[in-house]
C-alpha cells in the first residue's frame, strides 16, 4: 500500500492496474475524498463502469475519452449512493444507453434501528446522500454479472451506507468506501450503521483476497491486514467509549468531547457521529443503556 502523499495521479486520466481494469480519478478532492474518486473501467470490448462518481462534465468526458472505437460501456455500477459516487451514473446512462445497477436507491439496506431514527427526525451528516438516485436494476447479495470478458459478483456491505455493495472479480475485490488504504470508514448514523460495517469487515475477512481496489486512495495489497487494522480501530474506540462511560453517563457529544481531546471544534460534529455509532452498537450488545427514545442527544450509561 502506498503511503498517503505518494497517490496523486492526475485527474481524468485513465491508468491500467491490471490486464483489462483501468482506474480514472474525478476531479472532486477534499477531506472527505482525499485525492478524488476511483472510478473504475473492467473489461477488454464491452465495458463495466464501477463508480461514475460526482456530477461533472469534465469526467464524464474523461470516462468516455478512455474508450477505444472497439469498445463500449455496456454496465454502470454504483457501490453506494453518495454524492461522490453515484451522480453521475444517470448523464453517463443518457449517453451511452448503459443500463444503471446497484443494490438499490438512497433507503434501500437499512437496518430496523436506523429507519427507526431516520423516522425522529435524526438526518444524514457527512458525505451527503444522492436522494434523487434509481437504478434500473436493482441487484441483490450473491448475484453475479457477467459481461463479455468478465464477472463480478455482489457482496452486501452495509455499514458505511445501508446500500453499499462491494464487487468481487475473482481474488480482487472493489471495496468502495467499505474498506480504504488511506483512511477508516466514515459511519454515520442514521445511514451508517456500525453494527453492519462490523459484521461485513468479518464477512470480507473470511475470503483470502489479493488486492483491494477503494472508491478512494491507492490499491490496498494487504486486504487481510487492512481489514484486521479497521476492526481492531473500532475495537478500540469501543474501550475508550466504555471507559469514558464509566466515569459518568453522557450523550453522544459529551462523549465525544471527553474522547477527541486534541480535535478542532470544527470536527466535533463528525466526531459526534462517530460516538453516536458506537453507542447504539454497544445498546443492541446490552453493554450500554439509555432512557426515551433512541435520538441524537440521548443520554448513555454504561450498563453493569
Amino acid at each position: 500500500m502506498q503511503a498517503p502523499d505518494e497517490f496523486n495521479p492526475p485527474a481524468g486520466v485513465a491508468q491500467e492496474l491490471h490486464p483489462g481494469l483501468q482506474r480514472i480519478l474525478a476531479p472532486n478532492p477534499s477531506p472527505m475524498t482525499y485525492r478524488g474518486t476511483n472510478t473504475y473501467l473492467l473489461g477488454t470490448r464491452d465495458l463495466a463502469v464501477i463508480d461514475p462518481g460526482p456530477l461533472s462534465g469534465a469526467h464524464l468526458e474523461a470516462i468516455l475519452d478512455a474508450l477505444t472505437p472497439d469498445q463500449r460501456i455496456s454496465h454502470i455500477l454504483v457501490t453506494h449512493t453518495h454524492l461522490d459516487h453515484s451522480p453521475l451514473a444517470a448523464p453517463l446512462a443518457a449517453r451511452t444507453g448503459a443500463p444503471i445497477l446497484a443494490f438499490g436507491g438512497p433507503e434501500a439496506g437499512r437496518s430496523a434501528v436506523m429507519a427507526d431514527l431516520a423516522k425522529s427526525g435524526m438526518v444524514q451528516g457527512g458525505e451527503g446522500i444522492d436522494t434523487a438516485f434509481r437504478p434500473d436494476i436493482e441487484l441483490a447479495d450473491g448475484e453475479r454479472i457477467t459481461g463479455d470478458d468478465w464477472q463480478l459478483e455482489v457482496i452486501h456491505t452495509p455499514g458505511h451506507l445501508g446500500n453499499h455493495i462491494a464487487l468481487a472479480w475473482g481474488d480482487i475485490c472493489f471495496t468502495a468506501d467499505h474498506v480504504m488504504g488511506w483512511a477508516s470508514s466514515l459511519v454515520s448514523p442514521p445511514d451508517g450503521d456500525l453494527t453492519d460495517f462490523m459484521a461485513a469487515c468479518h464477512r470480507l475477512k473470511q475470503r483470502d483476497w489479493s488486492v483491494f481496489h477503494a472508491g478512494h486512495g491507492a490499491p490496498i495489497e494487504n486486504p487481510a491486514e487492512r481489514l484486521e487494522w479497521l476492526i481492531q480501530h473500532r475495537l478500540g474506540r469501543e474501550a475508550q467509549i466504555l471507559a469514558a462511560l464509566a466515569d459518568r453517563q453522557g450523550s453522544a457529544r459529551q462523549l465525544a468531547e471527553r474522547i477527541y481531546t486534541d480535535t478542532p471544534k470544527a470536527l466535533l460534529p463528525a466526531a459526534e457521529r462517530n460516538v453516536l455509532a458506537h453507542l447504539i452498537d454497544l445498546a443492541g450488545k446490552s453493554k450500554v443503556t439509555y432512557d426515551g427514545p433512541l435520538a441524537s442527544d440521548a443520554v448513555f450509561r454504561r450498563r453493569l
